[in-house]
């Protein structure tokens, strides 16, 4: 008796004693060495059905396609997540394989399957169904995470990517991928063309993907911002960014029936020095507002750093002078428009409570 596969319809030989019934789909038709033992079929066995000519086919170190065909794009990522979430050499054989289920109850991959490995770079951009990015049946090799102290190298139609530290994975149909940032940078990285890095960044930011900053981060991170075509992409991605960021913040306080404020003005002492710029300022409540669009985290000593270090004497010298500082993140302004609208109104209420704030010159910016 033969099993077909309700997706592709190849035909596969029968495992016995163990059944596949509980498989479906590429789970079926893509199985490691330590599943196909669970299932009864010896590693004799397997290297049989692979000869050539035969019914199976081992597409990577101890990952098999059952059946002859050419593998479609689905099986080779199947397989580059098994090759890449396999248990360590050292430790495989020293366990008895116990049979267990591969699928979770919610329709996700079971963790054990695939351990801490999942997709990024472009095959994970092709799952979030970026349209700047590949489709999935044409990204080769399949980059996918992994911790780095783990002992594997890039073959075949996968290539590993090593963490300092694992990101918490999305499910997406049971695949588990990186989020979008990391896969972003996964991605730039070995991307030379300046139009397609600035696509995919675009993307990210007018798709809702993610946050400039959040990008911009996980760029730093990955020590990529000294790429021109990596820099130039950024600099047009936070200049959108902001734009979007303000666009938010001008509804807010239209929708949320805020006072009028001032938008976009430089705050400066009589006859002193300047005090900086604020996005919104309220000049009766002596209360400003500014949009936090800075990169989070970044590396010591980075420019980041002294960015963060700067918005943080400023506020410091505004709050001394009696002037309250509000920080709206875009993210915030995007997912909690209305809370956000709460955090300034409360501000502005409280300002009775207050002393009088010392007087400073407003200029347009």
């Amino acid at each position: 008796m033969t099993h077909h596969s309700p997706l592709c319809g190849e035909t596969t030989p029968p495992l016995s004693p163990a059944s596949l019934g509980h498989l479906s789909g590429v789970r079926r038709r893509v199985l490691s060495t330590a599943q196909l033992r669970d299932h009864g079929v010896s590693p004799a066995r397997t290297s049989a059905q692979c000869r050539p000519g035969g019914p199976w086919q081992q597409l990577l170190p101890g990952v098999f396609v059952l059946h002859p065909g050419p593998p479609t794009s689905e099986e080779r990522l199947h397989a580059a997540l098994l090759y890449a979430g396999r248990p360590p050499v050292e430790r495989a054989g020293k366990i008895p394989c116990q049979p267990r289920k591969d699928t979770a109850q919610d329709g996700s991959a079971d963790r054990s399957e695939y351990g801490s490995t999942m997709v990024t770079g472009l095959a994970a951009l092709a799952l979030y169904r970026f349209s700047a990015a590949p489709a999935l049946i044409a990204v080769d090799p399949i980059d996918v995470l992994v911790p780095r102290t783990r002992r594997l190298r890039s073959t075949g139609c996968a290539r590993i990517v090593r963490a300092q530290a694992l990101p918490v994975a999305q499910q997406i149909e049971g695949v588990p991928v990186a989020p979008v940032e990391r896969a972003l940078a996964d991605a730039v990285a070995v991307l030379a063309d300046p139009e397609v890095v600035r696509a995919l960044l675009t993307e990210a930011v007018r798709g809702g993907h993610c946050e400039p900053a959040v990008v911009v981060g996980e760029l730093i991170r990955a020590r990529l911002l000294a790429r021109p075509q990596v820099a130039q992409a950024v600099d047009m991605l936070l200049a959108e960014g902001r734009a979007i960021a303000e666009g938010r913040l001008y509804a807010m306080v239209r929708h949320h029936g805020l006072p009028d404020p001032l938008w976009n003005v430089e705050l400066r002492l009589p006859g002193g020095p300047g005090l900086g710029g604020v996005d919104v300022y309220w000049p009766e409540e002596a209360v400003a507002l500014e949009l936090d669009t800075r990169p989070p985290g970044g590396e010591p000593q980075s420019e980041e750093e002294v960015l963060r270090s700067a918005y943080a004497r400023k506020r410091e010298h505004l709050e001394r002078l009696g002037i309250t500082v509000v920080h709206l993140t875009p993210k915030k302004l995007r997912e909690a428009p209305a809370q956000q609208a709460t955090v300034v109104r409360t501000a502005l209420m409280a300002a009775a409570d207050r002393a009088p704030a010392a007087y400073v010159t407003v200029l347009p910016r």
